[in-house]
């Protein structure tokens, strides 16, 4: 009896050890963004690329680049803030959907955030719900008073003008992009 509590003892003990060293490796992207600070918008180059418009369809796609120009890696935790205005009128703003995890995003890395939003045609005559800007107010996760202004591009980096027909923007969890 004595030897089996020692064996369980001892693969107890090896279970631990091996968890331990595992953490403080730092294998994971997890486990590194507790060594870094969150990123803030000061530290980020944004990137609004407004994609073609697919036929049939009321949405239109968008994608918010966002590069980290740091000094050094951060975390990106969360939605960013992304809002069009028209002057101090009405205003569009992004709702996320889903889940975020945090990015531990290196000097130089890219975070994307899809966005879809409803297109107004462009025969419909202005009304008070429609919101239409070349640029929009962005900020980083949890840095919402420094917020700085993006241009809308197309695909080919043409200057955009969007035209949304509704009071909401919906951003998918930012993801780390592809290197």
């Amino acid at each position: 009896m004595r030897r089996r509590s020692l064996l369980a003892v001892g693969a107890a003990a090896l279970t631990l050890t091996v968890t331990a060293g595992l953490a403080v490796t730092g294998c994971g992207t997890s486990r590194m963004t507790a060594l870094h600070a969150n990123c803030t918008t000061k530290g980020l180059r944004w990137k609004l690329t407004v994609l073609k418009k697919k036929p049939h369809t009321v949405h239109r796609e968008a994608r918010l680049s966002i590069a980290n120009t740091g000094a050094g890696p951060c975390v990106f935790r969360g939605f960013p803030a992304f809002e069009v205005h028209v002057g101090k009128g009405p205003e569009s703003g992004a709702v996320g959907h889903g889940k975020t995890l945090p990015i531990d995003l290196p000097r130089g890395g890219t975070v994307l955030a899809p966005l879809r939003y409803k297109d107004c045609p462009k025969v419909t005559p202005p009304s008070a719900g429609m919101v239409s800007n070349d640029t929009a107010v962005v900020s980083a996760p949890r840095d919402y008073p420094r917020r700085q202004t993006v241009v809308a591009r197309d695909e080919a980096g043409k200057r955009l003008r969007m035209t949304l027909c509704a009071d909401r923007i919906w951003m998918d969890p930012p993801r780390e992009a592809a290197e």
